[in-house]
């Protein structure tokens, strides 16, 4: 029976990815002969292009040898998960593949690392502040397509009530913008911020506006953990849907960019003062 082939969806390409690291070092020829593939059945399952069984992750990591029964369920379990599920296939075909996988990326993760040096981060925006964002942009869009955004932006905050944790890095700076329609934005958007600083399972710190510019200057940055035994991914925005990496090194190397802005980023304590502060100083 022939192979279906199947869309390259991010979860299909992590799968894979996740196989190839198993696999190493060995070579790919060598890797297929142990299922009696051949190199570009193997090559395409790899790459998330040709789905992969439960059963046949299973069977090939058995063949390698791979001693790590948990982690084998794990990625045999997401193999098994049909394509196009999740509030956000509804969407599949109006935006961008990019921003459609960080979408799913940040729906599955167990721990949410950003920080934004101009703005507040996305799932801490007030759906008036959202607006603003998205309809006052440089390439402007139509309202229905704005509105649409928006929905997807909202849709997204629903990570918070689960069990994902959030630690956001929000400049100081952010609380000083102006909107022509008014304050209220601002006052609804402090008080979005200081509710989700109430929230267990967030971690908000403000960068002070004494902070040396050098840090985050060089863009916003999220990194993604998630549960064994799939590796961390870190995203970096773009107007294109930013870009996803998964290489060990790169994501270490932005972890520890995050982790010396939140070094020098207020406490949590502190950041909840701050912002109660600026919220009386928007009622007078």
């Amino acid at each position: 029976m022939a192979q279906k082939r199947a869309t390259p969806t991010i979860k299909r390409r992590r799968v894979g990815g996740q196989l190839r690291r198993w696999m190493e070092p060995m070579k790919s020829g060598d890797a297929a002969r142990l299922m009696g593939w051949d190199t570009t059945r193997l090559s395409r399952i790899l790459r998330g292009t040709y789905r992969i069984s439960g059963d046949d992750v299973r069977a090939f990591c058995g063949k390698l040898g791979v001693d790590d029964p948990a982690g084998v369920d794990e990625v045999a379990r997401a193999a098994e998960e049909p394509v196009g599920e999740g509030w956000w296939a509804a969407y599949a075909r109006r935006i961008g593949r990019n921003y459609l996988d960080f979408i799913e990326l940040e729906a599955e993760a167990q721990t949410l690392q950003i920080q934004h040096p101009v703005i507040v981060p996305g799932l801490l925006q007030s759906p008036g502040y959202m607006r603003e964002m998205i309809t006052r942009r440089p390439t402007t869009v139509s309202p229905a397509h704005a509105e649409m955004l928006v929905s997807i932006r909202l849709a997204r905050q629903a990570v918070l009530s689960k069990a994902t944790t959030l630690h956001a890095l929000v400049p100081e700076s952010a609380l000083h913008a102006k909107f022509e329609s008014g304050p209220a934005i601002m006052r609804d958007q402090i008080r979005k911020l200081l509710d989700a600083s109430q929230m267990t399972n967030v971690d908000l710190q403000l960068i002070p506006l004494t902070a040396h510019p050098t840090f985050g200057s060089l863009g916003a940055i999220t990194v993604l953990s998630y549960r064994h035994p799939w590796v961390k991914v870190a995203s970096v925005d773009n107007s294109l849907g930013g870009s996803h990496i998964d290489d060990v090194e790169q994501v270490s190397f932005l972890g520890k960019e995050f982790a010396a802005i939140a070094d020098i980023a207020l406490p949590v304590d502190k950041s909840r003062e701050v912002l109660s502060d600026y919220l009386e100083g928007l009622r007078k």
